[in-house]
């Protein structure tokens, strides 16, 4: 993850910072009565502190899930005229603003989201990408590392990074963004930024051994347990 992480101090689920750095506030999203209603909120985030401050881990979690689904800017009822924009890479890099309709929603249904507003596309982004990054399987992603570049840029933490807990044996969502330009999810989804976020990834394969290996008293034995008889992790 980064060697400058000394300690995890608090685990919270369905993350959402306070105003000014909520999603709403941040991204433009609506919000909603509950966490994770219509909004980018993180399943996990672990706070914790490193060599010069804090950080700030969110992490989106994926056991069978096959993708990170498609941008609700391309669904059914929001009045897109012309989803295959989203397909057309080099031009809707040229006209971010005329071409992702996530930009124009105010003219149909919905607020305008801000996204693009903290994404920064690296050179290599910018070559391999095939289409939008969001258009059809990386939407969750890119709207967590949106979240984590507003988060970032505003100075509040040492560390923000935009992680991905999986199943190794989930050669779906591994492999989800292929068409997209992206092979495997974990290698190549960072290598397509250059803001002030990190990307990183662990496998809950890794996790379970971990604790396995660092429990000495045997305080997690139970749980161990029943992640092997359950979900097969040894």
């Amino acid at each position: 993850m980064s060697p400058s992480i000394e300690a995890v101090e608090a685990v919270e689920l369905e993350y959402e910072e306070a105003p000014p750095f909520d999603p709403r506030t941040l991204l433009g999203e609506p919000g909603g009565d509950k966490r994770g209603i219509n909004q980018t909120s993180p399943d996990i985030a672990f706070r914790v502190r490193t060599e010069k401050g804090t950080g700030l881990i969110l992490t989106e979690n994926k056991l069978v899930e096959h993708s990170f689904y498609s941008c609700s800017g391309r669904a059914s009822g929001v009045e897109n005229p012309d989803k295959t924009r989203c397909m057309d890479w080099e031009n809707l890099l040229a006209d971010l603003q005329e071409r992702c309709w996530q930009l124009r929603w105010e003219e149909g249904t919905r607020r305008n989201r801000k996204y693009w507003d903290y994404i920064q596309l690296s050179e290599h982004g910018r070559r391999a990408l095939t289409r939008c990054p969001a258009a059809t399987a990386g939407y969750q992603l890119f709207r967590q590392q949106a979240l984590a570049e507003g988060i970032a840029a505003s100075g509040r933490y040492d560390l923000v990074v935009s992680c991905v807990a999986y199943d190794e044996r989930n050669t779906d969502l591994i492999h989800c963004l292929r068409t997209s330009g992206v092979d495997n999810f974990a290698t190549g989804w960072g290598a397509l930024f250059d803001g002030r976020a990190q990307f990183s990834t662990f496998t809950h394969q890794q996790w379970v051994a971990w604790v396995r290996a660092h429990d000495s008293k045997g305080h997690w034995r139970g749980w161990l347990d029943y992640m092997e008889s359950r979900y097969g992790y040894v």
